[in-house]
């Protein structure tokens, strides 16, 4: 057995009864683990709804409900990999700047050990420090990016870093393969017809909801074979899914998938070279009996289950 995935841990001795990660162990020392779940609670850049600061906090009260086996994958991905909970990184809600090296230096010691991170926003910004934390253990990564919206502006109100810019500021720091990026789900109102462009111009994939919804998740997952053995990082948004199954988000767009769909289309991820991931915008207060959280939880165990490592249960 695992002792990182005890199967009664409410009997076992390392559970502390502080909710965790799936009810997972908590672990200061990265070398002692595989794969590190962790918060970063962190919601200052944020043009609409705040609140996404405190996503970590609920998902791991929620994720209590998760059990180790996935029937569909043949799966316990925690009979192969070491999955603790790091805990969270050390936010400042005042500067920015301070919190993005935070960031970028808790995630490159843990890719130091070979860990894999896994991020629990929190806003989208942060997934950039993450990146860079990437960039330097891997080069340049393959992303997958689920989400609502394209986050490829070049500014909000002015201002070059926020959750709506954090992909363009990584293409220009090179941290992306823009042949290897993947947006998915993207669909809704845009500022201009012109939103899509620096995307386009740079090699991004679009698969937007539309062709989703027509040609099913199967459609999705054949349009990402070109990703191969390439590093692949994995960025979702929780409001790629529609806010009718996931209202507790700081811009909810209607027309998403629902999450039958969103758990078939990580299930799909399942053979790549997945190096690291997150899942964000995650806003409790927005919620409806933490459907939402609920959800993100799953999410989280799905990408678990879909890790190279992972291996069959």
């Amino acid at each position: 057995m695992n002792e990182y995935y005890p199967r009664d841990a409410l009997k076992s001795p390392r559970y502390t009864g502080i909710p965790t990660f799936m009810r997972l162990p908590i672990e200061t020392d990265p070398s002692k683990i595989d794969v590190a779940l962790f918060g970063v609670p962190f919601d200052s850049t944020v043009t609409y709804r705040p609140g996404a600061r405190f996503g970590p906090r609920d998902i791991r009260v929620q994720s209590a409900l998760i059990r180790p086996y996935n029937p569909e994958l043949r799966i316990d991905p925690f009979s192969k990999l070491k999955v603790a909970d790091i805990g969270d990184v050390e936010t400042n809600p005042l500067s920015v700047d301070e919190t993005i090296a935070s960031i970028f230096k808790f995630v490159d010691t843990l890719c130091s050990h070979n860990v894999v991170p896994i991020a629990i926003g929190g806003d989208h910004t942060i997934t950039l420090p993450i990146l860079r934390a990437m960039k330097k253990k891997h080069g340049p990564v393959a992303v997958i990016h689920f989400d609502a919206h394209t986050d490829t502006w070049d500014d909000h109100y002015g201002v070059k870093l926020s959750h709506g810019t954090w992909l363009r500021r990584a293409m220009e720091e090179g941290l992306v393969q823009g042949d290897k990026t993947f947006q998915i789900g993207l669909r809704g109102q845009l500022f201009t017809p012109n939103d899509f462009d620096f995307a386009i111009s740079q090699g991004f994939h679009q698969i937007t909801s539309e062709e989703i919804k027509k040609r099913g998740v199967e459609y999705l997952v054949e349009q990402l074979e070109p990703l191969g053995g390439s590093p692949v990082y994995v960025s979702l948004d929780i409001d790629w899914i529609d806010p009718a199954f996931a209202p507790g988000t700081g811009v909810p767009q209607v027309g998403g998938p629902d999450s039958y769909e969103a758990l078939q289309a990580i299930r799909g991820l399942k053979g790549l070279n997945i190096v690291g991931a997150d899942v964000v915008e995650v806003c409790p207060a927005y919620d409806s009996g933490n459907i939402t959280s609920v959800l993100a939880a799953n999410l989280l165990y799905e990408i678990l289950c879909v890790l190279p490592r992972a291996g069959q249960g």
